[in-house]
């Protein structure tokens, strides 16, 4: 699992450091990313993570996937729809708290279920989503006049999120605390919730002119496209 971490971990950390390499307002390499990104969460969502889900009888999950759609509403409160790279910038500033304990908290609940040993699949979505997000953080950080150290350090924060999740769930499991067995499906609904609400967000929003572009088209069906892939060969 250490390539995993480390691979959340730089997926979300260089998408943040990126931001010192891209001037200017129009990153439309990074929305592209953004609906590759949401059609591939969308994909393995509705592929892999409801069917597997419910393949415990457990008769709550859907409650749980309820509870986690409206966690994460209550969650852009604070952080301005930074999880599905909304950038809304404040010149001057005071540090976005809120910005970053709600960014810091979704990474970490992301993290959780990835100790049953879940599929790739769910590994790769996690860090693609990363990538805008971090880069929209530091984008807000580097606006409300932080220093790049700063910046460097907070976008760290975020980046270990996911990984911490996954160490402290892990820990769980094996520990006298409890056993995540038993409540693995309603914590991975909560995660499912979450993964609904940011990729039908990112799908169904309207470029800057209201059109929804031919570049932003070939990059959702490449993005559901082999997440159905990945989806067919396991079944095969």
């Amino acid at each position: 699992m250490i390539w995993k971490s480390l691979l959340l971990f730089f997926c979300a950390f260089l998408g943040g450091m990126s931001v010192f390499f891209f001037k200017g307002d129009n990153h439309k390499q990074l929305r592209l990313i953004l609906s590759f990104s949401g059609a591939y969460l969308f994909a393995i969502t509705v592929l892999h993570l409801i069917p597997d889900a419910y393949h415990g009888n457990d008769n709550y999950v859907g409650v749980f996937i309820l509870i986690g759609f409206l966690f994460q509403i209550g969650l852009e409160q604070f952080s301005d729809g930074i999880e599905h790279g909304h950038i809304h910038v404040n010149e001057g500033g005071a540090f976005p708290y809120g910005i970053m304990i709600s960014l810091c908290l979704h990474g970490f609940l992301e993290g959780m279920p990835l100790a049953e040993g879940q599929h790739n699949q769910l590994i790769y979505g996690i860090a693609l989503h990363h990538i805008p997000a971090a880069f929209a953080l530091a984008t807000v950080l580097l606006h409300s006049k932080r220093g790049k150290g700063s910046v460097i350090f907070y976008v760290a924060l975020f980046a270990i999120m996911a990984p911490a999740g996954y160490f402290f769930s892990d820990a769980l499991s094996r520990g006298g605390i409890g056993n995540l067995q038993h409540y693995f499906n309603r914590i991975m609904g909560v995660v499912i919730g979450i993964f609904l609400h940011i990729s039908t967000t990112i799908l169904f929003e309207s470029g800057p002119d209201h059109k929804f572009n031919e570049r932003k088209l070939v990059a959702i069906l490449t993005g559901a496209g082999i997440a159905l892939a990945g989806f067919l060969s396991d079944v095969a």
